[in-house]
């Protein structure tokens, strides 16, 4: 299986309360140059945190790939919650590619449980940054990552 994270673009400083936080238009042309990377990649599903700024950076990714199924929401996959509750949503799950969008901490932490095994690891996730771990079965520590990039790295 292949799990791609990735972190929702930048985002409004303020808004009624966090989960309603849009993107801005810098946040939208980070979503849309990452995008590009999973352009031709067969998704199986695509899973969005339901907080606003989330939200809008799977659509981006799901027009400029031409995604031709709707945007799951997965309300496991905010910004606080456990990775290895995360884990075990994703080993009931069946997809060969999937794309999972959601925020820090929780995507630095699913990544470090993946491969290492404990949440503690450093993965510099900047805002639309992407990982891909490869893993034979969604468990802590047996994950091999096969990239990490953000807009930064890709437009220098």
């Amino acid at each position: 299986m292949k799990i791609w994270i990735l972190r929702h673009g930048q985002a409004e400083s303020m808004a009624a309360s966090d989960p309603e936080r849009a993107l801005t238009e810098y946040g939208r042309r980070e979503a849309s140059v990452v995008a590009k990377l999973l352009d031709g990649e067969p998704l199986d599903n695509i899973l969005a945190s339901p907080y606003l700024r989330a939200q809008q950076t799977a659509e981006l990714v799901s027009s400029t790939v031409a995604y031709p199924r709707g945007i799951s929401t997965a309300a496991w996959l905010t910004p606080d919650d456990d990775p290895h509750q995360v884990l075990g949503f994703l080993a009931e799950r069946n997809e060969r590619s999937l794309l999972l969008v959601s925020h820090q901490p929780l995507v630095g932490r699913l990544i470090s449980l993946l491969i290492e095994g404990h949440e503690g690891g450093h993965y510099p996730m900047p805002t639309a940054g992407l990982a891909c771990v490869e893993v034979d079965f969604p468990a802590a520590g047996i994950g091999h990552l096969q990239l990490l990039t953000s807009p930064g790295e890709l437009s220098s």
